[in-house]
């Protein structure tokens, strides 16, 4: 990604970051998606090559390192990569990304962010009074942030698809995905869906900082990579 694309996604969170009007953070918020999903489309081949899919193993540390997985999962699956959850290693959860380099490389940027917001945010909530199962409450908090996050990346994701100019994007994307799924399907030949399971009161209060959330962070330094290892072109 450019540092151009860089420096206007960075400069819209900042001011989203600035403000306490919740509708003038949540424009600027939307400003900055569709940005990412617009670069995105632009990056697709025009060549006409046929560039393959690459992956990448994350490992996150605990502590509530199955919900940061869930996280990162989801934000890679709204920008067009396969996320899925390996489970445990020995200091924390894994997942294994599939995808072409430059969603590879936008789930990176936001991932990399997002975790540090959600952890922030988990740090500044309190259960409301007559909450006793505080753990659980927190749980549902996290789930709920990841579920908001991944439904604002999904929505300027079809909406930028659906300004692109032209049907043939519409084709390619469909064909990169093929792509994609060929490539996990030969990792993995079976693959087991779950859904995350949760008894706290704390979603709707996840939902809302999700809601809330920058997808970057000025503050981050460019260079640190939280989704680490090769990626293919």
């Amino acid at each position: 990604m450019s540092e151009r694309t860089l420096d206007r996604v960075r400069k819209l969170l900042a001011k989203a970051e600035g403000t306490d009007n919740p509708h003038e953070r949540d424009t600027f918020l939307a400003a900055a998606s569709a940005l990412m999903a617009k670069y995105g489309l632009e990056s697709l081949p025009q060549d006409g090559q046929r560039h393959r899919p690459g992956d990448r193993v994350v490992t996150l540390p605990n502590p509530w390192a199955r919900e940061k997985a869930r996280l990162v999962g989801l934000v890679a699956r709204a920008v067009r990569c396969r996320p899925l959850l390996l489970g445990r290693a020995a200091d924390g959860h894994r997942v294994h990304i599939f995808g072409f380099r430059q969603d590879l490389e936008r789930a990176d940027v936001l991932a990399t962010s997002l975790l540090l917001q959600m952890a922030s945010g988990l740090a500044r909530t309190q259960p409301p009074p007559g909450v006793s199962a505080v753990r659980a409450y927190r749980r549902s908090w996290l789930l709920g942030f990841a579920d908001e996050v991944y439904r604002l990346l999904s929505e300027a994701e079809s909406a930028a698809a659906a300004a692109s100019p032209g049907t043939g994007t519409a084709l390619v994307l469909a064909d990169r995905q093929a792509e994609v799924e060929r490539a996990v399907a030969a990792h993995y030949p079976r693959v087991r869906m779950t859904v995350p399971r949760t008894s706290g009161t704390g979603y709707l209060a996840g939902v809302a900082a999700g809601r809330r959330a920058d997808l970057d962070r000025p503050s981050v330094p460019h260079s640190r990579r939280t989704l680490t290892g090769p990626a293919g072109d």
